[in-house]
């Protein structure tokens, strides 16, 4: 840990509020972009992202740091944005006019169907995937991340992190090219 973290985490335990906005303007960026990622849903991840910084807060005085500050707060997110997909796959219901607003009006019906059932299908090989390989791809392609800051948010190495991307792409591939021959 850095020793500007450490000052960071000694400075929360004292209960400075000036600390806590200070990782708060240093982490929010990136923990939007983890928990959008992840969930496909702007509000949806700032909800989850202020969830996890309100508990942070509250466990501030008493809050011991053994790794990295943006690492506990990427973990912390990520396990709050996968309790949600969770809770929302148990409950798999849809309103009608909910997705009747999520058809565009200028797209025509067979059109947004076609984009509908591809993104099902990517989805659906996602799921598949292990935690590890899906994380991996997410904030490289939708977050926007490089494989050192993930290798950074994961505590694992870069190989380690390029390896569960490039075989994460290989199970896609293989999944949506073998459902496509069937």
């Amino acid at each position: 840990m850095k020793w500007e973290e450490r000052l960071l985490v000694w400075r929360l335990n004292r209960g400075d509020a000036t600390a806590l906005s200070e990782v708060y303007e240093r982490c929010r960026d990136d923990l939007l972009r983890l928990a959008g990622s992840m969930l496909h849903d702007g509000p949806a991840a700032e909800d989850i992202v202020q969830d996890v910084f309100v508990a942070f807060a509250g466990a501030a005085r008493t809050f011991r740091l053994t790794g990295r500050l943006k690492g506990y707060l990427a973990t912390c997110v990520a396990n709050a944005a996968r309790n949600r997909l969770k809770a929302a796959a148990r409950r798999r219901t849809t309103d009608l006019d909910e997705a009747a607003s999520l058809a565009s009006p200028g797209e025509p019906p067979d059109r947004w169907m076609a984009i509908s059932e591809q993104f099902e299908r990517v989805s659906g090989a996602m799921a598949e995937l292990p935690a590890e390989q899906r994380e991996v791809i997410t904030l490289h392609v939708y977050g926007d991340m490089t494989f050192r800051q993930i290798a950074e948010w994961q505590q694992a190495s870069i190989k380690t992190v390029q390896s569960r991307y490039r075989y994460g792409l290989d199970k896609l591939r293989s999944a949506l090219n073998d459902e496509v021959v069937r």
